[in-house]
């Protein structure tokens, strides 16, 4: 069984972080917690913070779990991943813009033209094109493991529209309400900046054609998708206008939204749909979700879109494997934070390796996301491992694979009392005119015994991130 870091305890003592919430946890008597986790499903439900997995009958809509013990950092911790971050941020920004531009990176050698260039998420219609302040992805979302006690990886980047940002602010508002006192005995940093640093990045990357205050609005698939709570919410949080394609369209050289007062021009679109139903002129012809001529808008400077179409090639597993090259081709550094150890399965001596070892290896779709499209060897049957073995055999360059990481635990509530479960981390580090990133984010645990798997539509649940502030 492998031997798992535990972010608590480590050589039977409470490491220092943890040290001001170990009598908090044992102290608490077992009525008053199943008292306060209702008290917190209700707040959850009340204020409608539901997410939907599609393909299940009935309603879709469900809460995702709530785990009251909170996951905690030192203030050094957190300055490493704050710096490991932002140089990521940065590296990958700097390959978008080289990548829709002359290539450099490309011509040097250091990437495959094909990964890039026949990559489903790269757009023609944004070649030749550099956004305000040259950042194509304002939003980035990093995915990163614990190991041991100064091993962190990431494990997937996100640039196009990260999710989740919403639970790591109600996380905090919940347990502040049902706990005050715990928050007046711990000096925790505040994440509660994160809506005005949003909305100050987005008023930062204005397009040069912008005339006064940047009106800036969320555009929104509908209600019916999955983050429409979200999307919601950071429109409400941000005080701006929250927005569907019909309420857009396009005239001259800019775009406009109806409002009873009549038009407003727009200046910043907050994109939370996918490249293919922005513009049905450019991408898909038979969407209904975007808005006419869009592209047009953008490319001529009328508009910015956050996060740029085409950022998604950033943040294909295909790509990952490079990041760090990026790093070192563009800033001239080392990475802070290390990859996952990736095999690609594209390549024959790697898929070879990989085929003979699915037992023990995490296989991945190179496009796919939230837990799916996935194979965890060790904790398999030999029925699934067979089919994973046709599909690669069938489409290897649809697949990479990473070793089965011994994820870091965190104490978290059960009936007994608590006890240790994985987790990950999604901080969101905003990309303007500035790089920002508050200190905290999403941590998502496993809440089933000895389970990796930690995304919410497979059934994982999430934790308030504490940082512990200086001083």
């Amino acid at each position: 069984m492998p031997d798992y870091f535990n972010e608590m305890y480590q050589d039977g003592r409470v490491r220092e972080p943890y040290a001001g919430i170990e009598d908090w946890a044992n102290d608490m008597p077992v009525d008053l917690r199943g008292m306060k986790q209702s008290e917190a499903e209700a707040l959850f439900r009340r204020i409608g913070i539901t997410f939907a997995v599609y393909g299940e009958g009935g309603s879709p809509d469900r809460l995702i779990p709530f785990d009251m013990f909170p996951r905690v950092f030192s203030a050094r911790e957190w300055d490493r991943l704050d710096r490991g971050i932002k140089q990521r941020a940065r590296a990958l920004n700097a390959f978008l813009a080289d990548v829709y531009d002359r290539g450099e990176i490309v011509r040097a050698g250091r990437i495959p033209a094909h990964l890039v260039y026949q990559n489903d998420a790269y757009e023609i219609a944004a070649t030749g094109f550099t956004p305000p302040q040259g950042i194509f992805s304002h939003i980035v979302g990093i995915d990163l493991v614990r190991t041991g006690p100064e091993d962190f990886f990431v494990l997937e980047d996100n640039c196009r529209t990260p999710s989740g940002v919403s639970y790591m602010l109600e996380n905090r508002e919940i347990m502040m309400r049902m706990f005050p006192t715990l928050f007046q005995n711990n000096r925790i940093a505040p994440v509660e900046t994160y809506p005005m640093q949003l909305k100050r990045t987005f008023d930062s990357v204005a397009p040069k054609k912008c005339d006064g205050d940047p009106c800036v609005v969320v555009l929104t698939p509908g209600h019916f998708n999955s983050a429409y709570y979200e999307h919601s919410f950071l429109a409400d949080m941000m005080g701006v206008e929250l927005v569907e394609g019909s309420d857009l369209f396009v005239e001259g050289d800019f775009v406009w939204m109806r409002t009873t007062e009549g038009p407003k021009r727009v200046d910043v679109i907050y994109r939370r749909l996918d490249d293919a139903f922005l513009d049905p002129l450019c991408f898909r012809s038979d969407s209904m979700l975007g808005v006419s001529g869009l592209m047009n808008v953008y490319r001529s400077g009328g508009v910015t879109i956050c996060s740029a179409p085409g950022a998604g090639v950033a943040d294909d597993k295909a790509i990952y494997t490079f990041v760090p090259d990026m790093i070192r081709f563009y800033l001239g550094e080392e990475p802070i934070l290390k990859n996952v150890p990736t095999w690609q399965c594209a390549k024959s001596d790697e898929c070879k390796y990989v085929l003979e070892n699915l037992h023990e290896l995490v296989v991945k779709e190179v496009h796919g996301s939230g837990g799916y499209g996935m194979l965890v060897g060790p904790k398999s049957t030999k029925d699934e491992i067979a089919l994973f073995r046709t599909k690669i055999e069938d489409n290897p360059e649809n697949y990479i694979a990473q070793p089965t990481l011994a994820l870091s635990t965190c104490p978290t509530f059960v009936e007994e009392g608590f006890a240790p479960r994985h987790v990950d981390l999604r901080p969101y580090c905003l990309v303007g005119k500035d790089i920002t990133l508050v200190p905290g984010g999403l941590t998502r645990v496993a809440l089933t015994e000895g389970s990796l798997v930690v995304n919410s539509s497979q059934g994982g649940g999430v934790k308030d991130t504490w940082v512990m502030a200086e001083g």
